[in-house]
């Protein structure tokens, strides 16, 4: 795919949709960061339901920490792998009070020592929280990559280092949620629509499903 191709895509994403962000409801980086941990093969639509009881009783560090893993676990059991997550997130909690005076870092470092908190998770924390240029490849974005031809690698590290390489620098700040959304509602895992897709003429997905 050469670069002016890529260019029109993200021209075509950006035009559909201009303030592209994350479904996960959250108004500090502290709370986007337990959402996306909270998030690990898990629907947003879940975390969501969840955060929504939890973030007004407890938003801060100190006071998801004063809940312990047990009190944390009553407002999260509705999602999936709850029970490690329990114990990350006081863990992490913890970290975040002892060495980063109660703030969320903005280094890949330091957020990666963080329990529960691998490359993705930080790289979505960077980009939505603090406006880094990261790439969270996700399996929305990894399949969206790999179809369309806009960055194809066989691992997700591979992905990430390619669109990074590839897509121009204008877009690179919002290009992680244009894809994520489009992967989610328009180039989905089973039956892609390429009919409602705006970028269908520009794709080099060879199985266009255009009924």
């Amino acid at each position: 795919m050469n670069k002016q191709k890529r260019a029109e895509i993200f021209a075509r994403l950006k035009a559909e949709n201009p303030n592209p962000t994350t479904e996960l409801e959250y108004n500090t980086p502290f709370e986007l960061l337990i959402a996306v941990v909270l998030s690990a093969q898990a629907t947003d639509v879940s975390v969501n339901k969840a955060t929504r009881k939890l973030y007004p009783v407890a938003n801060t560090p100190e006071a998801i920490y004063a809940l312990g893993v047990e009190g944390l676990k009553e407002y999260i059991k509705t999602i999936g792998l709850f029970n490690s997550k329990a114990e990350n997130v006081i863990k992490t909690c913890k970290i975040l009070i002892d060495q980063h005076n109660s703030e969320v870092p903005q280094t890949r470092e330091a957020l990666e020592a963080l329990p529960g908190v691998g490359r993705k998770t930080a790289n979505v924390v960077l980009n939505t929280a603090f406006r880094q240029p990261a790439m969270a490849v996700d399996t929305h974005i990894f399949r969206v990559s790999n179809r369309t031809n806009i960055a194809p690698g066989k691992n997700v590290l591979e992905v990430e280092h390619k669109l990074m390489k590839h897509v121009p620098k204008e877009y690179l700040m919002d290009a992680h949620h244009w894809l994520i959304l489009h992967g989610r509602y328009i180039c989905t895992a089973r039956k892609p629509r390429c009919g409602a897709c705006v970028i269908s003429d520009l794709c080099e997905f060879k199985e266009k499903v255009l009924d």
